[in-house]
């Protein structure tokens, strides 16, 4: 599925743009050293330019030293310090004001999201699109491993959503997207502090009618530590985001795509 945005780049020449993977990693001793190295091994195979951005969330355990000790194999590695508070969407937002991409992916640390879907993902970019968002949940997608109490509430938030924006992208709340840096420059600043930054990124992009594709990926649950989500403090998160973004589409959306429109040529 593709939604008709207010820019149309033009196809890219294959490789030649630089491909900003940024991780957010609180406590992710055990898992980042892997992910790291799965993803860069990946994008090498694919031959694609790319940083891999880790945003070290005010760990308490080895994460940083763990994330150094990769840079030593992973030249490409680069870690920056999310400054107290700590919070998903605060490290969002800190490593975006340090991309030096031109399209930057939001993976998680834990290796949920496969290195396969990240390369992916850079080729519809390539396409001429200004976002992907990756889906779980539809033909072709792969979840395991998912607590089935929390599946059951992404259903369900999901399918608000989608009634709410009248849109066929079915996996809002999954923070695996990738986005152009015009779109992540249109969006910004950015608000949210925690999880909810997954809605705001994903429905800002989406009421400012960017093109965008939807692909089938894969998602496996933990295999170490605990996930940071809290069901009960998050609702009322995801509620004042998606209230707040919904309103900016029934209010605003006219300014909202006047601000986005791309400039006119001389010959218009």
């Amino acid at each position: 599925m593709v939604s008709r945005g207010v820019s149309n780049p033009a196809p890219a020449e294959r490789n030649a743009l630089k491909y900003t993977v940024l991780i957010p990693a609180y406590n992710e001793a055990d898992n980042i050293a892997s992910t790291l190295a799965a993803i860069a091994t990946r994008l090498r195979e694919e031959g694609i330019p790319f940083e891999l951005l880790v945003v070290n969330d005010n760990s308490t355990d080895r994460t940083p030293e763990a994330v150094e000790e990769a840079q030593r194999d992973n030249p490409e590695v680069r870690l920056v310090h999310n400054a107290p508070p700590g919070g998903l969407g605060r490290a969002v937002r800190c490593g975006l004001r340090h991309i030096t991409g031109d399209a930057v992916a939001v993976v998680m640390a834990d290796g949920s999201d496969a290195p396969e879907d990240v390369a992916r993902c850079y080729r519809k970019i390539e396409e001429g699109y200004d976002c992907v968002f990756g889906s779980r949940f539809m033909p072709g997608g792969k979840v395991t491993m998912y607590p089935p109490v929390k599946l059951v509430a992404n259903r369900i938030v999901n399918k608000l959503m989608q009634a709410l924006f009248m849109t066929r992208h079915n996996d809002l709340t999954n923070a695996f997207k990738v986005y152009r840096r015009h779109v992540i420059d249109s969006i910004s600043p950015l608000q949210a502090a925690h999880f909810n930054v997954t809605i705001e990124m994903s429905l800002s992009a989406l009421i400012r009618r960017y093109r965008i594709a939807r692909i089938p990926i894969s998602w496996s649950g933990r295999t170490w530590g605990q996930s940071n989500l809290r069901l009960r403090k998050m609702g009322r998160r995801y509620l004042c985001t998606l209230l707040m973004i919904w309103f900016e589409r029934l209010l605003i959306l006219d300014d909202l795509l006047l601000e986005n429109k791309p400039p006119a040529t001389p010959d218009e």
